[in-house]
């Protein structure tokens, strides 16, 4: 007879959490195949708020890789007039966009659209309403929580139109603060790379991903942001995906 799964240790770190920190699933995946019975310690199945020792062994059952596998993870150009997340002020979500009609044709993934891959699909990560771009939107936990949050540091490029407030040339001080100096909310932004694409459009490298950041650096060094279009995210990149298209994250990129 088999005997019942221990109660929760009183100490320890919550294996949910180990599960996260060790990149096996999200936090939401963890309690799902905790309680689906797919993760064990010991030998024994885990369950919910079990607290286990920072180096402990944990298994996980193939049938849960499987389901992380089926999860999708969408790169969409998205244009302007779209919102990021949810639906606001009478404005359409960029989500809306994921549709078998919408799906670019130079696709090569061999990964079937079916509608019942939006259940749980969410950006990760934001572009505000004017600015175009690549968009990244997945069910997968993992990912969203490499791409989003303070802790972050995969690259963002973005190509920014600029101009100054005032007439005349941009001052070459301007573009140093850029690089690094600035603050935002009373805190010190991150180094940026900052270099000239041409003469009014900037190329523009951040490791971070603050409120309209781009804009308020700007702001803050007398430059008018007339555009502003992400361009790749860590070593995936727009490419030639065409506004208001999209297609599958592919099995060899990686953030």
């Amino acid at each position: 007879m088999t005997s019942p799964p221990a109660p929760p240790a009183a100490d320890g770190v919550r294996i949910s959490k180990l599960m996260t920190e060790r990149g096996l699933a999200s936090r939401r995946e963890a309690d799902e195949w905790i309680a689906a019975g797919w993760v064990r310690v010991h030998g024994e199945p885990a369950v919910l708020g079990q607290r286990v020792a920072p180096d402990t062994p944990i298994e996980i059952d193939p049938r849960a890789r499987k389901v992380q596998a089926r999860r999708v993870t969408v790169l969409l150009h998205k244009p302007m007039g779209y919102v990021s997340g949810q639906a606001e002020d009478g404005y359409t979500p960029a989500v809306a966009l994921f549709t078998a009609a919408n799906r670019w044709p130079a696709d090569r993934s061999p990964t079937t659209f079916h509608p019942g891959q939006l259940r749980g699909l969410a950006p990760a990560g934001r572009l505000d309403i004017d600015s175009t771009g690549l968009l990244v939107l997945t069910q997968d936990g993992r990912i969203a929580k490499r791409l989003i949050g303070d802790q972050t540091h995969v690259e963002k490029e973005y190509l920014v139109r600029v101009q100054p407030v005032r007439p005349g040339p941009v001052p070459e001080a301007a573009i140093a603060r850029l690089r690094h100096g600035l603050e935002l909310d009373g805190r010190p932004l991150r180094p940026a790379r900052v270099s000239w694409q041409n003469e009014t459009q900037l190329r523009i490298v951040l490791r971070e991903g603050r409120k309209r950041q781009i804009r308020r650096m700007c702001e803050l060094v007398g430059l008018q942001v007339l555009g502003l279009k992400r361009v790749r995210i860590g070593s995936v990149v727009l490419g030639a995906l065409p506004p208001g298209q999209w297609r599958y994250l592919g099995d060899d990129e990686r953030f």
